[in-house]
Formats: C-alpha cells, structure tokens, sequence
C-alpha cells in the first residue's frame, strides 16, 4: 500500500478550508447543484459531541431519484428545499476525521463506519441522506440523533482491511436479505382492535375462533358487522369475561376507529374487502374465511402491501384462528422450488439473484425477466454457469419479445413458488399473481407508491394459501446481519459494483441510474480526482492496471480498488 493510500485510510492529511456539495434545492435535475457542478461550502465545524467524517464512497440508489422527482413532496422531506436543500446518499461508507472533546474515549481519527440511513428520535425520522446531509459530499457532520437515537447508535464499524466501495453497498444489500426475513402474525394481535364482518346475522356456518381470545392473548377492542349469531354470541360472552369492548357496526363503510389490527371476513365478499381493507393498520392482517370462490376479482392496495406490510390471508374451516395458522407467511424463498425474479437485471434484481444462486439450499429453478436485453444478457453471463453449477436451472427472458412470451407462457400451468417483483407497475403485479402455485409467495419488493391498486383473484389467498408480501427498506439488524455476511464473505458486495466516478459524475450517475443504463451499482468516490462516470469494462482503456486487478475482467475487487485510489487520490 502506497504511502498516499496509508495516509488517506488513516485520516492523517490535513482538511481543506471548505466542504464540496451536491444540494438538491427542489424536484428536478435542474435544481441539482449549480451550473451542473457542486458547490463549495463551509467545513462543517463540530461540537462537543459530534463527529466530523469524510465520505469515502456512496452508491446511488434509485430512492435518490425519487427524491429528485418529488422534491418538496417526498414524504421524507419535511423542510423548504429552497432555503435548506437535502443532500443526497445514504448508501455511504464515511472515514472519522474530527472528534468532539466528550466523544474522545469512544472515537478516534481514522475510525471507518457506515451508517443505518432510518434514524429516529423520539419517533420523529431524521433519514440520512434526507433530513440528515448525506454522502454527496466531501464531508458530514455527525450528531447525537445518529449516536443516541431510539436504536441507540446508528454507525455500525467496519473492518479496516475491506473496501471503500462493497462496505457503502452493505446497505441496499441489507434491503435486499431483509425482505426475506420478515415475520408476520400468526394470531389476532394481543391488545388489538379486531373487526369481524360476516355475509349475515343468519348464515348457518359453525364458525368459531379456537385460539387468540381468551386469557392468555385477546385483542382490547372487537368490532362486529352482521356477525353470525351463534359465534357473535359466544363472542361477546368471552368478551365480557375478558373486559373487551364490543361494538356493534351496522354500516361497514363507516367504523367507528380509523385503523383496525385484523379484519376477519367470513365469506366470498369482494365488496367487503374494498370497503374494510383501507381501515387496516400498519402491519394489518385480512383473514377470508370462505369455501367458495369470490364472484369476481377484487382491487387491493399493492402499496400498503409494500409499505405498511399489510397481509392477507385465508383458509376455507370455519375456524377463524385456522385462516392464520394453517398456513405462515413464509418470507424466505422455497429451498428446491421455482422462483421468477421479475425486473432482474437492474441493480436490485441482481442482487435478488446473486442470493439466490448463492444461498446453501436455493431454488431449482431459477427464471429472471427484464425489458432491458443487455442487462439480461450481462445477468446471464454473469450468473449463469454458477447457477447451473449448483444444480439451478436458470433462464434468462425477455418478455417483451415473441419467444420471451411464449417461453414465459409455458411456465404458467406450473407456476412459481415465489415470484419477487422488482418493477414497480400494477399490471405487471397482477399478471404475475396468476403464476402462483398454491401456497406461493409474491414478495412485491418494488417501491409502488402507496394507493397504487392491482386486482387479484381473493379467492386464491383461502382456495390456493396464496401470500402476497412487501417491505421498505432496512433495519439496523438488517444492517448488521448484511456486514456480518459481507464481511465474512458469505455474499460478496462488490460483484454489485457496475461503474464509478469521482463527486463531479454525480447527476451523470443519476441520469444512468434513472435510464437503466447499468447493469449493477453506480459508486460515487468523492475524493479522488475529477473522473467521469465510467463503466467497468471501460478501465481496460482508461486505467488498466486497475483494469487488471479485477475479477474475471468486470468484478470489482479490495485490490482493484487499492491500486484506484493509488491512482485519483490528489
């Protein structure tokens, strides 16, 4: 390692007089920095309990580009942009420069970290990257919301010896395992508001609820809408053992609350899971149960699927606490089963790949989409002989082509066990519903705004023990859990890494970001000097001893990213 680079990892050089910024003053990349450039700005000075670092490497992440599109309207937004504008870049590796007098026992100069962007004080959000000034930049100034939030300390350290490019990617890679690791109810929920609807007070049907009301879990509020006699009856007498309050709702478009934990439909009432679905809180559950299929399809809001991490689920026994138990939402993808990876050849739905072709017991099948050809082609040429190495056979279609569709199309009396939907478009989510196989899993990991509405066939989620599941972003367990592996090299960061440039390529990274130009990640590296946005592939020309160092000629590696920094570190 060149004396350059040692100084540079150990912070020892001293600052510069000012900071260089990309601030983003409203929606638009017109309103991205000034004259297409950063700009200087003070060096941010730090208190006693604060840290100064510098920002080593960031990747561009298409929530950036949504930020850019909404501006003044992103819900993470919550300040005048004109006079205080957002910087952007969460997925962030930072390097401690300054430490504040009452942080000296626990940080030094040279400390390397990178940070869990969801940052929450008193449950108020404070994003990196959002409220926070982010990684495009030189530097950043790091405050008691990051140390001392409700999570505690919100920088996880990093191993010295790794990369300045895989650790910022630890991030959105932890976006990626996280979605298959969410849990969900298997019960009413404990303390709850719990809403039964039935098709009429004199349905005949013997349903009873065996499990979550009674003493040991029961919710604190029921609410029932033509509940059938004998279980409202035997409802509410548990009810008044319990001390749960019952109320009685003639007009199911008018509750008396504005959210309900679980709603539980007892028949085949598309009208009824339009009207009451919007009512669910976050992390809600819909129970059907029914043994006859609904009379048509229904409209459900994929978005709060996404986001809220509503569920629905179902069973055909007249059991209700059955609809829940009989069948777990399962989150992580089926060990020899038949996965299709919609959308996969952009960044995120390559790394969906890479785990999947890398986890100990993967998927036998493994079909990956995409409208783009040449990322589909990279896809394969980069996956394909280790997946059929381990026994995954792995096909890579264009859909928007003749033999694509018919070569989809044959897949379909089959079906999938898990399709994860990496394209955020509503047709395209409910064309993938009819490839479920029974007890398949959607895991609709594409950001679809909240209110976006896709029509499904409900009868699927009690007939079939179909599961549709989303989720938004990280925790910092996610995080966590992503280092560990990273670290250890169970899934390698860097193979994510598609083209690089220096803190000028910014808004070029965005516009290829937002284009789908790349196959893989965008890393901004905000110290070296000026150096446009430059594909891999590209370094065989432009430097070739980094060139060199890479992997099989397009992996990004520790070495390769040595001799760089050897190289465009001033």
């Amino acid at each position: 390692m060149s004396e350059k680079l040692t100084e540079y990892r150990q912070a020892r050089a001293p600052l510069p007089d000012h900071n260089l910024v990309w601030p983003l003053y409203g929606a638009g990349l017109e309103n991205l920095g000034r004259d297409d450039k950063p700009i200087e700005a003070p060096l941010p000075k730090i208190g006693p309990n604060q840290l100064l670092v510098r920002h080593d490497a960031c990747g561009i992440c298409f929530s950036d580009i949504k930020v850019i599109k909404l501006g003044q309207d992103h819900p993470r937004v919550y300040r005048d942009m004109k006079t205080n504008p957002v910087v952007l870049g969460h997925e962030v590796a930072m390097t401690v420069v300054q430490v504040g007098e009452n942080l000296r026992d626990r940080y030094q100069v040279g400390d390397r970290f990178i940070i869990q962007a969801d940052i929450y004080v008193g449950g108020v959000g404070y994003a990196y990257g959002y409220e926070i000034e982010g990684g495009f930049s030189w530097y950043g100034l790091i405050d008691e919301r990051v140390l001392n939030g409700d999570e505690g300390n919100y920088l996880l350290p990093i191993q010295m010896d790794k990369g300045y490019a895989e650790s910022a990617l630890t991030e959105p890679w932890a976006c990626v395992i996280a979605a298959y690791r969410l849990e969900y109810r298997t019960s009413l929920k404990p303390g709850g508001i719990t809403w039964i609807i039935g098709a009429s007070p004199d349905d005949p049907r013997p349903y009873t609820l065996s499990a979550g009301f009674d003493e040991q879990s029961h919710p604190a509020k029921l609410l029932l809408s033509r509940t059938p006699r004998a279980l409202a009856d035997e409802l509410k007498i548990r009810a008044g053992a319990l001390g749960v309050e019952v109320v009685e709702v003639d007009d199911i478009s008018q509750p008396p609350v504005e959210q309900v934990d679980d709603i539980v439909l007892l028949g085949a009432d598309p009208d009824a899971i339009e009207i009451a679905s919007p009512r669910l809180a976050n992390f809600g559950v819909f129970a059907i149960v029914a043994d006859q299929p609904m009379p048509r399809k229904v409209q459900i809001d994929i978005g709060r699927v996404h986001y809220n991490r509503w569920v629905y689920v179902g069973g055909t026994t007249p059991d209700i606490a059955r609809a829940y138990s009989d069948q777990p939402v399962r989150a992580e993808m089926k060990a020899g089963g038949r996965a299709w990876m919609v959308g996969a050849a952009g960044p995120m739905g390559r790394m969906h790949v890479q785990r999947a072709v890398q986890a100990a017991v993967g998927p036998s099948l493994l079909v990956c989409t995409d409208v783009s050809q040449h990322r589909l082609d990279d896809l394969y040429n980069t996956f394909g002989a280790e997946a059929q190495a381990k026994g995954i056979r792995f096909v890579c279609l264009n859909p928007t082509t003749p033999e694509g569709r018919e070569a989809l199309a044959a897949f379909q009396q089959q079906g999938f066990d898990d399709i994860v939907v990496l394209a955020p478009v509503a047709a395209l989510i409910a064309d993938c519903a009819n490839y479920l196989t029974p007890g398949g899993v959607m895991n609709v990991f594409a950001g679809v705004a909240r209110g976006v509405m896709v029509e499904v066939d409900a009868s699927d989620f009690y007939l079939k023990g179909a599961r549709y599941i989303g989720q938004s972003g990280s925790t910092i367990f996610d995080l966590r859990t992503m280092l560990e592996q990273g670290e250890s090299g169970v899934l390698s960061r860097n193979r994510t890494v598609a083209a690089i440039g220096s803190l000028s390529a910014f808004k070029d990274g965005l516009r290829a970001v937002q284009d789908a130009v790349f196959p893989g990640k965008v890393v901004i590296f905000p110290h070296i000097k000026d150096m446009p946005l430059t594909p891999l592939k590209d370094l065989k020309d432009t430097l070739p001893t980094v060139y060199a160092l890479l992997k099989d000629g397009h992996e990004w590696t520790v070495e390769a990213e040595e001799e760089f920094l050897n190289i465009m570190l001033p």
